[in-house]
């Protein structure tokens, strides 16, 4: 669904709620999923009709898509339960155990006994996890605390928790303009026009006489009338003349160095508007639109009187970017400098970026062509996609008769798509690979396209013409747009010099594309076919980055020359000059330095075996670090979208995440108590109250992860206590994440003692082999499968070197023996 057609059922939603057509709001709201009513939510919840309760929210999500909407519907499904049992209606608490907790049973069969259990207590209170359970309501209300944290950290709840602003009947205020509008068309229109449809287009019936236009009034206050009307053609002029006052407004911030830095676009308002009659003669010129994604090809001389004459005309409203920035509060504590965590990609890292919306999920590109996918808060390898080319009879012949078989390619850059649900991986050699992502483990093939000839030096995507396309750059000095097809919809030449990097970007509707070269030019796009629409040169005149700030007001480039002088800048859109240059590159870098922005305040480059940090509004470094070491001469780096989290290279194959302390804490948000239960089986038999399970801070750091994959646990905390112990969370230092992440640290083996070998067999069968090895549910030993049928279990103990009793890593050795690395004996 579009964005405009989105908007649509917001205005009706609240049209509806306005109307106090309650049921059609939240059917509404059910069925588009668009916007997830949580004072309805909490209302159904508080009343106890649990139907309506799981009906509304399977508009939303069902109970497998991830362990937020499985810990949703299992707390809901427990607290039914409960209740049967308080009211003493043991066949409603039988049939909720079959029918509702049964699905649970297969993620964790012990809990699902241990419910069942309460049906034999004359009171569940008598469950000593239970007995501060207290009345209904109260137990309610513990739940509702618990549901709300789990809908808002829910990524697929993500966006649909606040309902856009509107004026209050907004809907109404559209079909009133609109009535209006038409009222100005008609050929005779009467003072006081009888509007009894709006089903068909209003239209005045022939008086004896054309009487002049009067506005049209509903209920809502009617938009007040043009000052002066020139004659309209059939269709009218003003669409295409508001949509060549934007390209305009962009050929003229490009082209005129004497335009206002502040002014970006100008949007025409038909209804405010008075026109000469010279200026309708150009606004009804035919502007035929080409085939290719249905954008207009304007003539510059045409762009370029329109403009002149939209700058002179009365009542124009400019939309414009504020000159400078609201001042924000601000500390050293807002970057991210303190060191999560390092893990190990296993090739050189040469391309990252976060998720536009899962802040913690990040994209990894390597040099022997993998494309990873890390779950960074779980320091899980999510997904890996190794090289290989999916269609070679579809690849051109110069890369067919380059390509060794088989050979890996280095993944030269990845990218996100906007909406999350793309990636995009260009590759050192002629290629793009697409996949699409729906939020599993899996990267599902979309899209291969032998996009150029040599290197793909870049890959983005951008939404000209609200479609969402790729951008490439290459070798081969061209910039080619394509759609999701694979499609080829512009072939931009003008660049002397190999492309090195592409940054799209849109100025209210104005979409366009900035690139640079090795050879030091900078260039502007528009989505048409008439070329470049500037050339600036770069600081340095070799490898250059561009990257906007996040809410699109200001422009920055990062380049190194061929000297190894790196150059950090600001520019000046309009004039196409630098602004500031920042300092603090102190010494000649051996490879192109790299950059990102972050919270429209900070920006960040790696350079000299280290981190530094500007304010955008001061040259001077702002800080410098060098992340606990290791980091080569000019690592790459970057920021996830809300700037806690920060990706930087290592030189020994890794990376390494750092945070703020907003960061440490979303990082430790997946490892909360009432996660953790999801994640874990539940070692003890009795059941746990809410609130009274163990903190993060508490939890065995050498508890084993359980992959994303993997069935879910669902929690063994039941409701009823108070919320004290639930939501207070002990104050935590730097001190206690590093040693919590310390034995993800433990990497190499040193000791002897550190390995035991075992056998399957007491004989010495060479033909007896291990076919199957796996560990327990509970993490507290392993289990081997011969081929004989013999099956053996190994169990570790607990002690001071291993106070969980679990093993820490396992692999398989040789055909009928393997090699376990534990801290004690078997």
């Amino acid at each position: 669904m579009s964005s405009l057609s989105r908007e649509l059922v917001f205005l009706i939603l609240q049209f509806l709620e306005e109307e106090k057509f309650k049921e059609s709001v939240h059917k509404l709201e059910k069925e588009s999923g668009f916007f997830f009513n949580m004072k309805y939510f909490e209302e159904k919840v508080q009343a106890g009709e649990w139907d309506e309760v799981e009906k509304y929210l399977s508009g939303f999500t069902k109970v497998d898509d991830n362990r937020y909407s499985m810990k949703i519907f299992f707390e809901i499904r427990k607290q039914k339960y409960l209740e049967a049992l308080d009211r003493q209606d043991k066949a409603k608490a039988v049939e909720i155990l079959v029918t509702d907790l049964r699905v649970f049973s297969t993620f964790n069969e012990d809990l699902y006994k241990e419910i069942t259990q309460l049906l034999t207590l004359g009171n569940f209170r008598e469950n000593e996890q239970l007995s501060k359970y207290g009345d209904t309501k109260t137990a309610r209300s513990i739940m509702l605390l618990e549901l709300k944290k789990l809908i808002e950290a829910n990524p697929l709840f993500r966006d649909k928790l606040v309902f856009p602003t509107l004026k209050s009947s907004r809907l109404r205020t559209l079909i009133n303009q609109s009535l209006n509008w038409q009222h100005q068309l008609c050929k005779n229109p009467r003072p006081n026009p009888d509007i009894k449809t709006l089903f068909t287009d209003h239209t005045c019936a022939p008086s004896n006489g054309a009487l002049g236009a009067t506005p049209v009034n509903l209920p809502v206050a009617a938009v007040a009338k043009p000052a002066a009307f020139t004659s309209l053609g059939t269709h009218g002029p003003f669409p295409p003349a508001a949509a060549a006052a934007n390209a305009s407004a962009l050929a003229g911030w490009m082209a005129n160095a004497a335009a206002s830095s502040t002014v970006q676009a100008s949007v025409v308002t038909a209804s405010s508007m008075p026109m000469p009659p010279n200026q309708v003669s150009i606004l009804k010129r035919p502007i035929t639109p080409p085939a290719t994604l249905g954008m207009v090809d304007y003539q510059n001389l045409e762009q370029e009187q329109l403009m002149k004459r939209l700058r002179l005309a009365q009542n124009v409203e400019e939309v414009t970017y504020p000159a400078s920035r609201q001042q924000v509060s601000w500390s050293l504590d807002d970057l991210p400098r303190m060191v999560a965590f390092t893990m190990q990609q296993g090739s050189t890292v040469t391309s990252m970026d976060f998720h536009p919306s899962h802040h913690t999920l990040l994209l990894v590109g390597s040099g022997n062509g993998d494309i990873t996918l890390w779950e960074v808060a779980l320091r899980e390898r999510l997904v890996t996609k190794q090289f290989k080319i999916w269609d070679m009879t579809a690849c051109s012949l110069p890369f067919q008769a380059s390509i060794a078989k088989d050979a890996p390619i280095p993944v030269s850059r990845v990218a996100w798509s906007p909406d999350g649900n793309v990636i995009g991986a260009a590759f050192t050699k002629h290629l793009i690979h697409l996949y699409a992502y729906t939020g599993s483990n899996d990267l599902r093939q979309q899209l291969e396209i032998d996009a150029h000839v040599g290197c793909v030096n870049d890959i983005a995507f951008a939404h000209p013409n609200k479609q969402l396309c790729v951008v490439t750059c290459g070798e081969d000095k061209l910039i080619k747009v394509w759609d999701m097809n694979g499609r080829k919809l512009f072939n931009f030449e003008g660049h002397e010099a190999p492309v090195y990097s592409i940054c799209p970007h849109h100025k209210e509707n104005i979409q366009f594309i900035f690139s640079t070269a090795i050879d030091g030019k900078i260039k502007a796009w528009l989505y048409d076919n008439i070329g470049s629409r500037v050339d600036y040169d770069a600081p340095g005149q070799w490898c250059t980055t561009m990257l906007y700030s996040a809410d699109g007001s200001r422009l920055f480039s990062c380049g190194t020359s061929k000297d190894g002088d790196s150059f950090l800048v600001e520019w000046n859109e309009s004039e196409g000059a630098i602004k500031r240059t920042y300092n603090g590159f102190r010494k000649k870098s051996t490879g192109v330095v790299q950059f990102d922005t972050t919270q429209n305040h900070f920006l960040a480059a790696g350079e000299d075996n280290q981190i530094k940090f500007w304010d955008m509004d001061n040259v001077n470094v702002l800080a410098s670090i060098d992340a606990d070491g290791g980091l080569p001469s000019v690592p790459r780096l970057r920021f996830n979208k809300e700037g806690n989290l920060l990706a930087v290279t290592t030189a020994d194959n890794g990376f390494k995440i750092l945070a703020t302390a907003a960061g440490l804490r979303s990082l430790r948000a997946i490892e909360t108590p009432s996660f953790e239960a999801l994640r874990t089986p539940v070692e003890s038999a009795a059941l746990k109250v809410a609130g009274t399970s163990a903190t993060a801070a508490n939890i065995s750091p050498n508890e084993p992860k359980v992959e994303r994959s993997s069935p879910i646990k669902p929690s063994s905390i039941l409701n009823g206590v108070d919320t004290a112990a639930r939501s207070t969370e002990k104050p935590r230092s730097l001190e206690d994440v590093t040693d919590r992440s310390k034995p993800w640290q433990l990497a190499e083996i040193v000791e002897p003692g550190q390995c035991r070998h075992v056998t399957m067999s007491d004989n010495s069968d060479s033909s007896s082999k291990v076919s199957r090895l796996l560990y327990t549910n509970s993490g507290v030993g392993i289990l081997a499968l011969g081929s004989n049928g013999v099956q053996k279990l190994w169990k570790w103990f607990r002690n001071e070197q291993n106070p969980s009793g679990k093993v820490m890593l396992a692999r398989n050795k040789f055909a009928c023996s393997f090699v376990i690395l534990c801290p004690e004996t078997i």
